[in-house]
């Protein structure tokens, strides 16, 4: 297989996965659901998207930030404008296909700031553990608070009760690990790996994500990476808030309905390029949980994802623009004073 083409199949693949999730948020939905969407859409506040477009990119912000303070300890001071433009563009690539923008990110970094390309992947890597953590942590505590929501996912997204809707998950995790350990074996067999350069592949990837780790013990403002942190994950979890604001029949959530949307919008954008179908079809099955009509659900997981994208296109397509821009006189110029 050439290296042009599994790119290829791989967004082929993930583009798929989206559509299969569009198809199946709409392919039960009737005609008083339709009543519900159209009625949601017309009385939706939609001014509301202008500080939910605020605070994402605020976010991005926060993101670009926390980044330049695990790259600190590498010996380079990137500056934060030319950090928060990578960030962009990376998030950018992202839609088209899934962890293409974290090497375009990366790449972009490297050429405006002169830093060598691996040990930006290694920040990188860090980054994505740090958040999957923070992820795991935020999940495990809404699951504490809401001791009955656990029973309520079986029955919404497994379509049963009790024993049954457990059997289903249990089903489904099989179906799931049987497609990654097939997924493996073929490439195995296309690239004629054996199972040492696996191990050999996993050593790699624990050795970077160990070189991430170890820069943190030399970070000078640790717990300026701590704030970074938490204003990030609070300024997503606010935006979901502001959607609840946007739909009158959702007005009334709160702080519980909050995470728990947080949670599932988080996988939702890393399961398809873009979170297309995936984010609007999680939040949606995420608000019946609470009583939403599937209607509005739907209403509000759309409108949710479209500010995302909007965010993404807007600031990465400015980004693409803004980047060279900036740095004319640098690349004119290497010995140029950058600013920190």
């Amino acid at each position: 297989m050439t290296k042009r083409l599994k790119p290829i199949l791989r967004f082929i693949f993930f583009l798929g996965l989206g559509l299969f999730f569009v198809w199946w948020s709409v392919k039960d939905v009737s005609a008083e659901d339709r009543q519900h969407i159209s009625a949601a859409f017309s009385e939706a506040r939609y001014w509301l998207a202008i500080p939910g477009f605020l605070i994402l990119i605020l976010s991005h912000w926060f993101r670009a930030l926390r980044w330049r303070l695990l790259i600190e300890p590498l010996g380079h001071n990137p500056s934060k404008a030319n950090t928060f433009f990578a960030v962009m563009i990376g998030y950018l690539a992202n839609q088209a296909v899934p962890r293409l923008g974290e090497v375009l990110k990366c790449s972009t970094l490297a050429r405006y700031e002169k830093i060598p390309l691996d040990k930006l992947f290694g920040t990188v890597i860090l980054e994505r553990l740090i958040d999957t953590i923070c992820l795991g942590i935020i999940f495990l505590f809404t699951l504490a608070i809401q001791p009955d929501l656990y029973d309520r996912i079986i029955n919404t997204f497994f379509a049963g009760s009790g024993s049954e809707g457990k059997s289903n998950l249990l089903l489904f995790g099989a179906i799931i690990f049987a497609v990654m350990a097939l997924g493996i074996i073929t490439w195995m067999m296309i690239a004629k790996k054996s199972v040492k350069d696996v191990f050999n592949i996993l050593k790699n990837i624990a050795a970077r994500v160990w070189e991430g780790v170890a820069a943190i013990r030399h970070l000078k403002k640790r717990w300026a990476f701590v704030i970074y942190t938490l204003l990030i994950w609070f300024l997503y979890s606010i935006c979901g808030y502001i959607g609840f604001l946007a739909f009158e029949e959702l007005q009334h959530h709160g702080f519980k309905e909050m995470l728990t949307v947080l949670c599932a919008g988080s996988v939702g954008m890393v399961a398809t390029p873009g979170g297309i179908g995936a984010y609007a079809f999680l939040l949606q099955k995420t608000m019946q949980l609470y009583g939403a009509n599937s209607g509005v659900a739907l209403a509000y997981g759309w409108v949710m994802w479209l500010m995302q994208i909007a965010v993404v296109l807007v600031g990465g397509l400015l980004s693409l623009i803004m980047l060279p821009i900036k740095n004319k006189s640098r690349l004119l110029n290497p010995e140029a004073t950058r600013e920190k």
